[in-house]
């Protein structure tokens, strides 16, 4: 085996990550990505690291487990949230990027390194003379997907994920629509469509009959709740909508000085802001309905949509079962797994798992020892929750119920006790790097 190459299978977060942790440690990389040759249902760009989904990483509040691993993220010198910090665009206390100055300066700062080789092909079979990462993502290929099937001895598990429209600025009616963010968090970033009950209907009648998009016969539908289509959130209940994206608690319209019966927020998209997604819109309805049903929308009647929402299959292993600690394959020593495919839901997620199974690679090859956090810190928990074998396992993001507490004192006040948590998370990892070596 060549001891100091490493093959990395998908160049998205979690691939960019792991390629660019493992190259600046002087570990040659060769990193598979089909994107040129073979796009999937969701993928646009030839970019590295795409996001198909929302531009948004999730809050930076300590009060929040994603704003927690963001931070924790940044103590460990991720690459890519570097870059989204240096790419961010206005979206309160989230973390919201252009994407396309995002993805471009990760596909240029990998192609630039001396110790990564691109190769723009479809990877079919798992080497077995190397060290693999697969980071290949939640639309791995079916011919990938049935060679890792055949090394794992598993089933396939998957579940149906959907992104929101995009549309530009110009296109919005600002005469209807209004700046402002939720309780004035923030500094008004989100444009907001305000709806009255007659409107709000009207709406939600014509939303719960469009016609949808058909799912292959042989797949059966499983929705991950947070990437709900927001059809199927309106037909749970005719005001399900106003508890969720379309709530109108926190917002108070400039014109009328009271909370409308409810509102559509749109969140900045590019840095210029040009570009606007629709908050929660993720669908799965046809393209021609979405014009149809979204135009309904106050404010958004001339709506130019530059790209409709679209659905699609997300795929993953039974990590549970399968990986150890370090997110490595507990049969075969050389293969190791990062990112959505391992049932960790979500970007930052995805970047984490990436940077995690890169340093332990790193420290395989390096003779140190395994780099395993406990889940004190959210990354820790992340990992101890996609390991720890249980009977029913579904992808979970970052979140503080799973993120193991050193105060046995019990506090009241949610956000105290969260802010507690978070410190105790960052000093349990600072002092982990003060006395370990990654």
């Amino acid at each position: 085996m060549n001891s100091n190459e490493v093959i990395i299978i998908g160049a998205g977060l979690a691939g960019s990550e792991a390629a660019y942790q493992l190259a600046k440690r002087g570990i040659k990389v060769k990193l598979y990505e089909m994107k040129k040759i073979k796009k999937t249902e969701a993928h646009s760009k030839e970019y590295f690291a795409e996001l198909v989904c929302s531009n948004s990483l999730g809050s930076n509040n300590l009060e929040n487990a994603s704003g927690l691993m963001k931070e924790e993220l940044r103590m460990l010198d991720s690459f890519l949230i570097k870059l989204a910090d240096k790419h961010k665009v206005p979206a309160g206390q989230a973390l919201a990027v252009d994407r396309d100055l995002f993805s471009e300066e990760i596909t240029q700062t990998l192609k630039s390194m001396k110790n990564i080789e691109i190769i723009d092909e479809e990877l079919t079979e798992i080497p077995s003379d190397k060290i693999v990462l697969i980071a290949s993502g939640p639309l791995t290929s079916d011919k990938l997907f049935d060679k890792i099937l055949e090394l794992t001895g598993e089933e396939s598990l998957y579940f149906y994920d959907a992104a929101a429209p995009i549309i530009t600025f110009e296109s919005i009616n600002m005469d209807i629509a209004y700046f402002q963010s939720r309780y004035d968090k923030g500094e008004g970033e989100y444009i907001n469509c305000p709806m009255n009950k007659e409107e709000y209907y009207k709406f939600y009648n014509e939303l719960i009959k469009a016609e949808r998009a058909e799912l292959k016969k042989f797949e059966k539908e499983k929705l991950f709740d947070a990437c709900m289509p927001i059809e199927k959130i309106a037909m749970s209940g005719e005001k399900t909508m106003t508890f969720g994206p379309l709530k109108p608690k926190g917002l108070i319209n400039p014109r009328t000085e009271k909370m409308d019966y409810a509102v559509v927020q749109l969140r900045q998209d590019d840095k210029e802001g040009k570009l606007y997604n629709i908050v929660g819109f993720q669908t799965n309805l046809k393209f021609g309905e979405q014009k149809r049903v979204f135009s309904m929308i106050p404010g958004l009647e001339n709506a130019d949509f530059i790209r409709y929402g679209v659905m699609h299959r997300n795929t993953f292993i039974n990590s549970t079962r399968l990986l150890d600690k370090t997110l490595k394959l507990k049969s075969n020593e050389n293969i190791y797994f990062a990112g959505q495919i391992t049932g960790g839901e979500g970007y930052v997620c995805a970047i984490a798992t990436g940077l995690y199974s890169a340093i332990n690679i790193a420290n395989k090859l390096n003779e140190k020892k395994a780099f395993i956090l406990e889940d004190i810190c959210a990354i820790g928990s992340i990992v101890n929750y996609i390991t720890e074998e249980k009977k029913k396992f579904q992808p979970m993001g970052p979140n503080f119920g799973i993120i193991r507490s050193l105060d046995e004192i019990k506090i009241k006040d949610k956000k105290e006790k969260y802010r507690r948590i978070s410190n105790q998370a960052l000093a349990y990892l600072k002092n982990y790097l003060d006395t370990n070596s990654i």
